[in-house]
């Protein structure tokens, strides 16, 4: 029997495309006993607004913890959810399903932020959205497959393979960024398929403020399109 795996770091409110990877395949972990990056999708996203694209970004303790990872980075301020929630008001107010989407995403945003681990914070979030966007696909964290000292031991390429046999895939659906660094042959000798996903060919959808901004976070497009945020997942053939 085929299986399909995704293994992918949990990022904050992340753009459609994050969540068209987690419906496509049968199985996600992520990957959260690896480095915290700076200045990338861990704890920021981006929504749309009269004066252009706005970062939401969850403060995080970073000084002297450089070679922290994911699920040891500590939220710095609890009071980062309630200015996010008036950014995405002010920003939103006008769209054509805030009032149908706003009160369960704002409840959302809230209950995530009692808990002080960004891991913790991005995982129910992705899990609140996929239940709002009728993904079912079970998802995992990497430390529930492997032990953690020797996970962070392994390098990339061994880690993901490990994972992929853990958990019985016979294919493993990937980022195209990992093509720099995956060595492929390895996981063909063990018969798993490496395949990539195609983040091209997404339809535009209906957004405020002028002309169509394609690489926001998922919030833009539930407010923006309600029931049919689902459908924008479906990417036009090339």
């Amino acid at each position: 029997m085929s299986k399909s795996v995704a293994i992918t770091q949990s990022n904050y409110i992340p753009w459609r495309g994050y969540f068209d990877l987690l419906r496509s395949v049968d199985h996600v972990v992520l990957l959260e006993c690896v480095q915290y990056t700076r200045r990338d999708w861990r704890n920021r996203n981006r929504i749309k607004t009269a004066n252009g694209p706005l970062w939401l970004t969850i403060p995080v303790e970073v000084k002297g913890r450089y070679g922290q990872a994911i699920d040891e980075t500590l939220i710095a301020n609890a009071e980062w959810v309630e200015g996010h929630i008036r950014s995405i008001q002010l920003a939103y107010q006008r769209a054509a399903y805030f009032d149908a989407v706003s009160p369960w995403l704002f409840s959302l945003l809230r209950s995530a932020a009692d808990d002080p681990l960004l891991t913790k914070v991005n995982e129910h979030l992705i899990r609140g959205l996929c239940r709002s966007l009728d993904i079912a696909t079970p998802i995992a964290r990497c430390t529930d497959i492997l032990e953690r000292d020797a996970s962070r031991a392994m390098n990339a390429t061994d880690r993901l393979l490990k994972i992929c046999l853990e958990t019985g895939a016979t294919q493993y659906v990937s980022g195209p960024a990992a093509r720099s660094y995956l060595d492929v042959s390895i996981f063909e000798r063990n018969g798993i398929e490496v395949c990539w996903m195609d983040y091209s060919g997404y339809p535009e959808y209906p957004q405020l403020w002028g002309a169509f901004e394609p690489s926001l976070s998922i919030v833009d497009l539930l407010l923006n399109t309600g029931p049919n945020a689902r459908s924008f997942l479906e990417r036009n053939p090339q």
